[in-house]
């Protein structure tokens, strides 16, 4: 690859994403600007288009394509491409195996797939997503891919594939989706754990395991009609907080292994989410109060700040928080294996993370 291009692929496997020959090659092939030819909301809120200077060279960053917006909210994107790499490892995609993916976003994701020799069956619930993406997978030049405009939840009734991939932010897993696998299917998809949304890998016998952590639009409808864990906390939302315990860790842990500690939070509390927390640029692990206001926050060197009326309650579940997860070793997220049973909306179930034990 020449020009922006060049460098794609260190960029992808930058932050330690393994990628396959044949997954190197799918990216190295499928051009991904044919897919926003609209352009995309920039970091600093701009709109990127075509005809810009630096339209290609953050078109291959390994970073997250805007490509609609309702107001201020994302609504589609082209996801991050090392995120990408991730699940369409963890499918386990050969050529001549049949792939049902719910989201179909902007193309780019089913053309890789095709490109790995899969056939593909996107399905979107944006009437208007589903045909642009139909659009840059005719103009890319991409065969085997069939999109659908459709409630994502039904899946697409009558089919049976090998692999199910979900590129949008769930609860929990719909049970059409693994009606629909075959027996040695597996299904890969991010499901709501304190506040973010880690892919889990699951195969139809319901147990589960964690493969990355992500950050996905969320869906809408009974997917996540039973969210188990608070929203994340919206700027300027929290009270006043104070230092409650010192910090541990020095250095501070590295954003994924604090990503560890986080999920490990989610699993032994459940007021666990993220926030925005004043003169910090990354989001914080929180334990937040039922109030909405206050709770306790876990920084990543350590430290606990806390606030709201039950500050003292919940700066306390902090430190036992981090005592409980420095006792079992510091496990990484990847350790917990996830059992799944049906909840939600009783007419329209969805499969929510219960059970969690370390490998």
């Amino acid at each position: 690859m020449r020009g922006p291009r060049a460098g794609f692929l260190d960029r992808i496997r930058q932050g330690g994403v393994t990628l396959s020959p044949a997954l190197a090659a799918a990216f190295e092939g499928v051009p991904r600007e044919i897919f926003v030819p609209d352009g995309f909301q920039r970091r600093d809120g701009t709109w990127a288009k075509p005809v810009d200077p630096d339209f290609l060279e953050i078109v291959y960053e390994d970073d997250v394509l805007v490509t609609k917006v309702d107001g201020r909210t994302p609504v589609s994107s082209s996801s991050q491409p090392s995120l990408m790499a991730l699940m369409i490892e963890a499918l386990d995609v050969r050529p001549g195996l049949s792939v049902l993916e719910i989201g179909a976003g902007t193309g780019y994701n089913a053309a890789l797939l095709a490109s790995l020799g899969a056939s593909v069956i996107s399905v979107d619930v944006q009437k208007d997503v589903a045909d642009r993406a139909r659009s840059a997978l005719t103009r890319a030049g991409i065969e085997g891919v069939r999109v659908e405009h459709g409630d994502g939840y039904a899946g697409l009734p009558g089919i049976r594939v090998d692999r199910v991939i979900v590129t949008v932010g769930v609860a929990g897993v719909s049970p059409r989706w693994l009606e629909q696998l075959t027996p040695e299917g597996v299904l890969v998809a991010p499901v709501e754990h304190a506040g973010t949304h880690p892919v889990l890998r699951l195969e139809r016998d319901l147990n589960a395991r964690v493969v990355s952590p992500s950050g996905f639009m969320i869906a809408a409808g009974p997917l996540t009609a039973a969210r188990p864990f608070p929203a994340p906390v919206a700027p300027r939302t929290l009270g006043a907080l104070r230092p409650y315990a010192p910090g541990r860790f020095a250095p501070p842990l590295s954003p994924m292994v604090y990503r560890d500690l986080w999920y490990a939070a989610g699993v032994w509390h459940r007021r666990a989410t993220h926030a925005a927390v004043p003169r910090r640029e990354q989001s914080c692990l929180m334990l937040l109060d039922v109030r909405g206001t206050g709770g306790a926050i876990i920084l990543p060197d350590g430290g606990v700040l806390a606030g709201g009326a039950e500050a003292a309650n919940y700066a306390d579940d902090a430190v036992k928080i981090i005592d409980r997860w420095l006792e079992t070793g510091r496990p990484p997220m990847q350790a917990w294996r996830v059992g799944l049973t049906e909840g939600g909306d009783p007419s329209a179930p969805i499969l929510l993370p219960t059970t969690w034990e370390l490998a």
